[in-house]
């Protein structure tokens, strides 16, 4: 009978414990009633009948990474890469992971790795390397609208790598080398262009500037010319009306002038030099005199001048009387 007692209480102790559950955080778990499923557990103490209820399948209700292993896929040009990537992924209602499809994880694995191959044969090699936003965003929508019968949320899928042939490598590299040296050339000639550009402009400024310089140069040497040719002007009026009045000076001016540019031309000759005077030295001087003489004749005539001074007497103008 103690045994009997024993082994009774025994039995409700470890009945009490079958009936009693703690689920973790994190975790659901579902209850099968004669093994079919009745209910979902979350996290925190449930209880359950004993003998009758069991505990189904426990399901991590945090988001879980499952990693991609690399795979060969053809592209649309028919080059062969290499391509990995990472999927994150939550599920949201544990029942229907547990039973809407057997071993999740390689479900969720094989869908994904098939719309690699699917969504990178769609796309040339060049835009499977430049587009991988959209790759990712493809594939997103193509295997989170898979999985949703799961009652799996696929947060975000990431191609991780994608590999090339090593000789499709190599000559994308030459192409980039040759593409950097074509604009690289460009650039050059563009500057070279630019630099010939700005030293025509200089040239052309420069030979502006002296033309100008030269036009005005031009400009001031004829106005000298003009000045010197009033006066010599001036000066032939003032001997032509000396001459008209009868005084011999003036024709003393002409004398003296063309004796002393004679005598400069003389002068400035290269060739060695020998000055004979055939005539007194005192005759020049008398012509000078007569210029002096015809100046202040000149000056006496203008309005409010002096008495007009006589015209000296031919000969040494420093033997003759004030």
């Amino acid at each position: 009978m103690e045994i009997f007692s024993l082994v009774l209480l025994a039995f409700a102790v470890i009945t009490l414990f079958k009936g009693v559950r703690v689920v973790p955080q994190g975790y659901e778990w579902t209850v099968e009633r004669f093994g079919r499923y009745d209910r979902t557990l979350t996290p925190g103490l449930g209880f359950t009948i004993p003998w009758v209820e069991s505990i189904g399948r426990k399901l991590n209700m945090m988001e879980q990474v499952l990693d991609v292993p690399s795979q060969d896929v053809i592209t649309k040009d028919n080059a062969v890469v290499k391509v990995d990537g990472v999927v994150f992924y939550q599920v949201l209602e544990a029942a229907k992971a547990a039973y809407e499809v057997a071993q999740l994880e390689i479900a969720i694995l094989n869908l994904t790795m098939t719309n690699i191959r699917t969504v990178l044969g769609s796309m040339d090699l060049d835009e499977s390397l430049s587009k991988r936003d959209e790759i990712n965003a493809k594939l997103l929508a193509v295997v989170d609208e898979a999985t949703h019968p799961w009652g799996v949320k696929v947060n975000r899928i990431e191609i991780k790598d994608i590999q090339p042939p090593r000789d499709l490598v190599d000559a994308m590299a030459r192409q980039m080398k040759a593409e950097r040296e074509k604009r690289a050339n460009i650039l050059e000639a563009e500057g070279q262009r630019a630099a010939e550009i700005l030293r025509a402009e200089g040239e052309k400024q420069a030979a502006i500037l002296e033309a100008e310089g030269r036009r005005e140069a031009a400009f001031k040497d004829a106005e000298a010319r003009e000045r010197l040719a009033q006066a010599e002007a001036r000066a032939t009026e003032m001997v032509s009306t000396a001459i008209a009045q009868g005084d011999v000076q003036a024709i003393n001016y002409f004398v003296a002038q063309k004796y002393v540019e004679a005598l400069k031309d003389f002068a400035s000759s290269p060739n060695q030099k020998t000055l004979l005077l055939p005539m007194e030295t005192t005759g020049v001087l008398g012509s000078l005199a007569g210029i002096v003489e015809l100046t202040k004749a000149v000056q006496g005539d203008r309005p409010g001048g002096g008495k007009p001074t006589p015209p000296a007497r031919p000969g040494n103008p420093f033997t003759q009387g004030g």
